[in-house]
């Protein structure tokens, strides 16, 4: 297990954002939460490399990026209860029917965070597609791990929220981000 306290110098509370991307959204992230440390979990080296290169540019010092699959990376490097925000934004949508058992939040994924979550931790989850929107907005409600935040399941803007490069460019095709935020209890 990581020494996390060590490897970012000092004992920040620890955020996870997974699925980086090119590190646009997490490089703000940290701009607004210089008090916190914020690990930036993406599966392609493209993005790894990227968000990289934006926080070196930035010259931000409560970043690291890691290469991982989720899960595999939190069980092996995450203590349990350790959390004090995930962030996951826009993620592969699975449009098919078929295909829909493969989206990363659903309620066993929940179940699995909430063990890495302490108390009052934050999750954070948008995307542009409906279907994914609607679904975790429903299921979320379901959780009893989990309280709602916002006033309604979802919100269509969110206050102080940065928008990541693809978010941005989902708007401008007049597509709604869907925004859900809840917090363990």
């Amino acid at each position: 297990m990581p020494d996390w306290g060590r490897i970012f110098g000092n004992d920040k509370p620890l955020a996870l954002e997974i699925g980086s991307g090119m590190g646009d959204f997490v490089a703000q992230m940290a701009v607004l939460h210089p008090d916190r440390n914020f690990i930036a979990l993406d599966y392609y080296n493209k993005g790894c490399l990227r968000t990289c290169k934006r926080i070196d540019t930035m010259g931000l010092d409560n970043v690291r990026v890691v290469r991982d699959e989720a899960r595999s990376f939190m069980v092996r490097c995450i203590p349990q209860g350790s959390l004090c925000a995930t962030i996951i934004n826009c993620p592969d949508p699975w449009p098919k029917m078929r295909h829909r058992k493969r989206r990363l939040v659903n309620a066993d994924f929940m179940q699995f965070l909430s063990g890495y979550l302490q108390q009052s931790a934050d999750f954070h989850f948008a995307t542009d597609f409906d279907d994914y929107g609607l679904d975790v907005a429903h299921m979320m409600g379901g959780v009893p791990a989990f309280t709602n935040v916002l006033p309604e399941p979802y919100q269509h803007e969110l206050q102080g929220y940065p928008l990541s490069k693809y978010m941005l460019k989902f708007m401008a095709e007049g597509k709604k981000i869907y925004f859900i935020h809840y917090r363990k209890v």
